[in-house]
């Protein structure tokens, strides 16, 4: 029972740092998205 759940808990944290590098590329994609577009007076 303990390897299930040391598994488990390496699943989740694999995933929460997985999402968070998602999550953080997506941010760094539109910021340079938005400077791109950005009009210049």
């Amino acid at each position: 029972m303990s390897k299930k759940l040391l598994v488990a808990v390496v699943a989740a944290v694999g995933g929460l740092v997985f999402w968070k590098k998602v999550a953080a590329d997506r941010g760094a994609e539109a910021d340079l998205w938005a400077e791109a577009t950005d009009k210049v007076d």
